[in-house]
């Protein structure tokens, strides 16, 4: 059995210091947003906590899917590099990124710089940028898949896209991986489902991501961005689970549940893949990490959420 642990959304802080050069562009909005907002409710303590809960899961692997920082300053990349040195070693940690982590133009190559070693592939032989997504490792008989749907965006906006070039990549990788009989799983930050997040944070190419896994096929997608533990279906045949999982710093008394990871295990049976999904997360007013929800995924519902 494989035992990935997969959680999203850091939002490590608090926020270095920041200047007057940093805040001329839209930053100054996420500055104003964070003071306002995410200053109270998203606690570094809290994804302590969580981590160590991880950790003491016995997880074979952890998936982090996107928005490490909040506006994508030096200091903050920096800072996400430390962090993911404690989270794990490269090989046992894998890394796509989230439009926080690209908030403005020049911000997304800094972050491939920095955390290249959790965002690259097994073969890599080049600099991690945007043309090397999506990457491939495998581990064991899990193929795990890191797509980037990451770019800077105008004011307001916290949009994803995930365009041709990508998915020509992405098709190969899911034939390729498929063809070995592997357990394919899909890493993105953008829920590449409708209704799952308000347009103005949509996955700009659902559609074109949705066409090159139902032509291949997975066996899981999971995401980060909406904040909310949730269960989608792409297909009507051959359905895949679409998971997605409460913000990593979420502390309690926020719009969004309090901090969850994903346990997932992962068994080859005569069928096929078993997968279990287990939510952990932080209950009552100690924040003592327990299990929420337990889901089987092999059987999907009636009607599949596209």
């Amino acid at each position: 059995m494989f035992r990935l642990a997969h959680l999203s959304d850091a939002h490590l802080g608090p926020l270095p210091g920041v200047s007057y050069r940093d805040l001329a562009s839209k930053r100054v909005l996420g500055y104003v947003n964070w003071q306002r907002n995410r200053r109270r409710t998203m606690h570094d303590a809290v994804i302590d906590t969580l981590v160590a809960d991880l950790k003491a899961s016995g997880a074979d692997h952890i998936a982090v899917t996107g928005d490490l920082v909040n506006l994508a300053l030096d200091g903050e990349i920096e800072m996400a590099r430390l962090w993911l040195e404690t989270l794990g070693a490269p090989h046992d940690v894998s890394v796509v990124p989230g439009n926080h982590d690209a908030y403005v133009p020049g911000a997304f190559d800094k972050a491939c710089r920095a955390w290249t070693p959790w965002m690259c592939g097994d073969d890599a032989t080049h600099p991690v940028d945007r043309h090397t997504f999506p990457y491939l490792r495998v581990r064991g008989e899990v193929a795990l898949i890191g797509v980037s749907t990451a770019r800077a965006t105008a004011p307001f906006m916290a949009n994803g896209f995930f365009e041709e070039k990508q998915a020509a990549r992405l098709d190969q990788l899911l034939d390729k991986t498929g063809k070995r009989g592997l357990c394919r799983i899909i890493m993105i930050h953008h829920p590449p489902v409708r209704a799952a997040v308000s347009q103005h944070k949509r996955l700009l190419g659902i559609r074109r991501f949705q066409s090159v896994v139902r032509h291949h096929g997975a066996e899981l997608v999971l995401h980060g961005h909406s904040h909310d533990p949730s269960l989608f279906w792409i297909g009507r045949v051959q359905r895949v689970p679409v998971v997605g999982v409460a913000a990593a710093g979420q502390g309690p008394g926020g719009r969004h549940p309090a901090a969850q990871y994903n346990l997932i295990e992962i068994d080859r049976v005569a069928s096929g893949w078993r997968i279990g999904l287990t939510r952990r997360g932080l209950t009552g007013p100690t924040l003592a990490p327990a299990d929420l929800q337990s889901l089987e995924l092999g059987a999907a519902p009636e009607k599949s959420t596209v």
